[in-house]
């Protein structure tokens, strides 16, 4: 069959090219980023893995089922869709297109809104240059795959001034995904119906968000019922709920009843909370079947203690959430490394029967790490300018925040977002350095779109919309 290709319109081949002019410092950007993580592919092969969390995706994406740890299924969803390939450098690839997709939503959402060109650009920078998303990409986590969602869903949201029911619904579903990625996502959604429901967003709107948004979740507890016969999410929140209290319960004040008594402080000193999870001579591992069989009864423990020393709790959480903010990252816990992982070396994984089975099952290849000069040396010395210092993240929420209290329409919602994934990991477990990465993308879209909507209210006169795309 013959096709005749009709020739286009020279206002339309002018309006093209328009188009590539306008978006060309954002495409030298993208390519530059895309560039680097292929860098870090050559530079460390096949990909990294981390004991434990690594090889728990793997092991659960060799036999999909949902888990009763510490983390849901939704991760290992992707490692087992990627399974057939049976390699953890496509893993890797992966997920560094993924963080590609990151900045070019935030490019996108805020050209669409009305911001100047060069402040899209500068928003997406962060995320797509800082080396800490390098290696995290470059890891077998679930953090980049958590991101993408939640940086999905705000697009959505933000897309248009008011966001369609089918906007709704699709925010919906990605925040489903990302909580049943990692659970701190929960709060989100009814961040999200609370952000609806300050602008009078209707009763379909808001339906829509809450049907697509529930129900995977109810989906995911039900197979998890059948299968494991608990109805929830995680098997684990009671613990690490449990450790975050470890660093200032007082049972003297707490009075717990004698079933809860076991689970007092008892003189097994750790530096961070998060620590207290894996000591074995903490008080809950010494427990008749450890962690795995007293979620429940860790979890009704670490809540009294929170309602006894609330003054103590908040404290403490203040306290580690301000981790994030000094010029150089501080250790935490003291015998971790916070940032400028990249170095020279080979590494193999520990010679536990889980790493056999995964090896085995998904990828042969990936029990050894290795750097691969001179592309491994030039992220060594790349590392240390690229890393987005902790006051600059904090001036960059401060500019959110006060666009958001003065002009709350478009950065309230990413803004809170940015807040409560900084706030919220420490709140419930502990503060992490890598836990702070999501935070900086998000806040970056509501710092410009603060700053944009700040400026189109002075000068309304300015620039029309999102070059390129048409209000439909």
């Amino acid at each position: 069959m013959l096709t005749v290709l009709r020739p286009m319109r020279p206002s339309a081949l002018l309006r093209s090219r328009g188009l590539r002019g306008a978006h060309r410092p954002f495409l030298v950007v993208l390519a530059l980023a895309a560039a680097l993580r292929v860098v870090t592919m050559l530079g460390y092969r096949p990909a990294v893995l981390y004991w434990y969390d690594s090889f728990s995706y793997l092991d659960v994406a060799s036999h999909l089922r949902p888990s009763l740890g510490f983390h849901p299924s939704g991760y290992p969803v992707l490692l087992w869709l990627l399974r057939p390939f049976h390699s953890v450098a496509v893993v890797a690839g992966v997920q560094h297109a993924m963080g590609l997709a990151i900045g070019a939503m935030i490019y996108l959402v805020l050209r669409r809104r009305r911001a100047p060109a060069w402040a899209a650009v500068a928003a997406a920078v962060p995320g797509l240059f800082d080396a800490s998303f390098l290696r995290l990409e470059h890891g077998v986590l679930s953090d980049t795959l958590f991101l993408f969602l939640v940086v999905a869903a705000l697009t959505a949201l933000l897309w248009r001034p008011e966001p369609s029911g089918r906007a709704c619904a699709a925010a919906g579903l990605l925040l489903a995904s990302a909580t049943l990625t990692r659970t701190i996502a929960l709060p989100l959604l009814a961040l999200t119906l609370l952000w609806l429901l300050c602008r009078r967003a209707g009763r379909r709107r808001v339906a829509a968000l809450l049907v697509a948004g529930t129900l995977p979740l109810v989906a995911y507890a039900g197979w998890n019922a059948q299968v494991n016969g608990r109805f929830t999410l995680t098997g684990g929140e009671g613990v690490v709920l449990w450790a975050r209290t470890m660093t200032f319960a007082d049972c003297a004040v707490v009075d717990p009843p004698l079933a809860e008594a076991a689970l007092c402080p008892n003189g097994a000193h750790q530096d961070a909370a998060s620590e207290y999870v894996w000591d074995p001579r903490a008080s809950l591992n010494l427990l008749p079947g450890g962690r795995a069989r007293n979620n429940d009864l860790a979890r009704s423990f670490a809540l009294r203690a929170i309602a006894a020393q609330p003054l103590d709790y908040l404290a403490d959480v203040a306290r580690d959430t301000a981790l994030a903010f000094p010029w150089t990252p501080v250790r935490h816990p003291e015998r971790v490394t916070p940032a400028f992982g990249f170095a020279r070396g080979e590494w193999t994984a520990p010679d536990y029967p889980l790493v056999g089975k995964v090896l085995a099952e998904y990828d042969p290849a990936a029990g050894a790490l290795r750097s691969v000069d001179p592309h491994a040396g030039f992220l060594m010395a790349y590392q240390y300018p690229a890393y987005l210092r902790g006051p600059l993240i904090g001036a960059i929420l401060l500019l959110g925040g006060l666009g958001a209290l003065v002009r709350p329409r478009s950065a309230a919602l990413p803004w809170g977002v940015a807040v409560f994934l900084l706030v919220g990991p420490v709140a419930v477990l502990d503060f992490d350095h890598r836990y702070v990465l999501p935070v900086i993308p998000v806040a970056c879209l509501a710092a410009v779109l603060a700053a944009t909507d700040l400026r189109n209210r002075r000068h309304p006169g300015g620039s029309s919309g999102f070059i390129g795309v048409t209000r439909g």
